[in-house]
């Protein structure tokens, strides 16, 4: 099995009637080297301008991004690429970037790579310190910058710290 973790930027609360802008994805092992990066066009006219404002983009901006189909084929092609066995996602909010990545993929694909799992990077923390009191964050190197391949290295940082240093049973890549 393969960790991912994954990011995603959007300009809205939920996908299709608001759009995901760009996701980035780490693959968890040791070097934290083998990333994706892609930038998506809107597929509605709506948007949140604070959303946008959020990770410094403009609607305009958006507009210039690559079609999604052809993000989310190069995205399910790097994960084929880089999995040994099944791909797992993993997220820091899965039930934000999680809702995102599986409608686009089934939207554009008809398919999802990941499946109909993902894991919650701060559930796991809970559970693994024994307190739904206590949050992974602190355990980030990389800042939480809002680009999401920099958000997702910074929570794959946190799940490699969890495993060498707080004894999590997970085998990574």
């Amino acid at each position: 099995m393969s960790y991912f973790m994954v990011d995603i930027e959007a300009d809205g609360p939920i996908p299709g009637d608001y759009s995901m802008v760009s996701v980035g994805a780490v693959l968890v092992d040791d070097g934290l080297a083998r990333t994706f990066y892609g930038e998506l066009r809107p597929v509605s006219d709506a948007y949140v301008p604070r959303a946008l404002e959020v990770c410094g983009l403009t609607r305009e901006e958006t507009l210039e991004y690559d079609e999604p189909s052809d993000v989310m084929r190069r995205f399910a092609d790097w994960i084929a690429a880089e999995s040994d066995g099944r791909p797992m996602f993993v997220s820091d909010n899965n039930g934000f970037d999680w809702m995102f990545v599986c409608w686009y993929f089934h939207h554009f694909l008809d398919e999802n790579p990941f499946g109909h799992s993902s894991t919650n990077l701060g559930s796991l923390y809970k559970g693994l310190v024994k307190s739904c009191f206590q949050n992974f964050k602190h355990l980030r190197k990389t800042g939480h910058t809002h680009h999401p391949v920099d958000d997702a290295r910074g929570n794959a940082e946190a799940l490699l710290h969890m495993k060498t240093q707080l004894g999590l049973n997970i085998k990574l890549s």
